[in-house]
């Protein structure tokens, strides 16, 4: 009797080229809304956004940096292939971000804002579930 080995099969180039994409955009997002969260003084970003008003400027500072390391772990990770798993939880990190986001502007009564959640959500779960398990970058060898 022999024993046959199963191998997975390499990931497709249109899932590496979605998930590239999706690390793209999800990096940017998360990026520019820290960067913006974090240099916009707390007046004027009470006006863009009004829960940042009604919160401490420690808490929106906070938020801000979470939304940069969640942008930049995304994408740094796996772009130099240095501890590319920190692009897997980043992605872990980024989706449980949108689902406490969600939460929070539906119980302010923001609904209408929370499409740009459910968006961010589902790229982020598809990067954890493609760089996690279907498309997994290899450490770089040094």
């Amino acid at each position: 009797m022999s024993t046959t080995a199963f191998e997975t099969p390499a990931p497709g180039r249109a899932l590496r080229i979605g998930l590239w994409a999706a690390q793209v955009v999800i990096a940017f997002t998360f990026i520019s809304a820290g960067l913006v969260k974090l240099l916009t003084p707390i007046p004027q970003l009470a006006a863009m956004m009004p829960w940042a008003g009604q919160y401490s400027e420690t808490f929106v500072r906070f938020i801000s940096l979470v939304d940069l390391a969640g942008g930049i772990g995304i994408l740094l990770p796996a772009l130099t292939r240095i501890l590319p798993r920190l692009t897997v939880l980043a992605a872990l990190g980024c989706s449980v971000l949108q689902v406490f986001a969600l939460v929070f502007h539906v119980s302010r009564g923001e609904a209408p804002v929370t499409p740009l959640n459910v968006v961010l959500l589902a790229l982020s779960l598809f990067v954890l579930w493609g760089r996690g398990w279907k498309a997994p970058i290899a450490p770089r060898q040094f």
